[in-house]
């Protein structure tokens, strides 16, 4: 028996415009349940992922940004990183050549796997870099079991 599927022809527009964001380096129109999300990023952050046995890692480059700028939360198994760096003030006489640095708000998200512990994710701000320690819980770790032998 076949099922009867509701075509949206907006959905494949959608797609497309996903990928070329994706290929061209440009933050993508976060949806939570078909909605747009109000906050559209200018610029996004470098970020680095490593796990080993007890932890993720999570390493964003933010240079330029302070610490009371960058808002980390922690939602239904959605982390998010979020802030804002502020270009410098113009001064009178000075004249810029080139500005290469993007400046504005920033919004990286990352979902989760269910074998995290949500309760003891912290995170630090040093040099520039943004660590967040994302453990394991107890039952997602390995556990070695001695073989005997008879």
């Amino acid at each position: 028996m076949s099922t009867v599927a509701r075509w949206d022809p907006f959905r494949e527009l959608e797609e497309l415009s996903e990928r070329l964001n994706r290929v061209f380096g440009r933050p993508s129109v976060r949806r939570d349940n078909n909605k747009e999300a109000l906050t559209v990023a200018d610029w996004i952050p470098a970020v680095d992922i490593s796990e080993s046995e007890g932890e993720y890692l999570i390493k964003a480059e933010l240079p330029g940004v302070k610490k009371e700028d960058i808002k980390v939360t922690l939602q239904e198994g959605v982390l998010t990183i979020q802030g804002e760096r502020k270009q410098e003030k113009e001064e009178k006489g000075r004249k810029y050549h080139r500005i290469e640095r993007s400046y504005g708000t920033f919004m990286r998200s990352f979902t989760l796997p269910d074998s995290v512990d949500d309760s003891k994710v912290s995170a630090e701000f040093k040099d520039g870099l943004l660590y967040l320690h994302v453990p394991k819980s107890e039952k997602a770790k390995p556990k070695a079991i001695e073989v005997k032998v008879a």
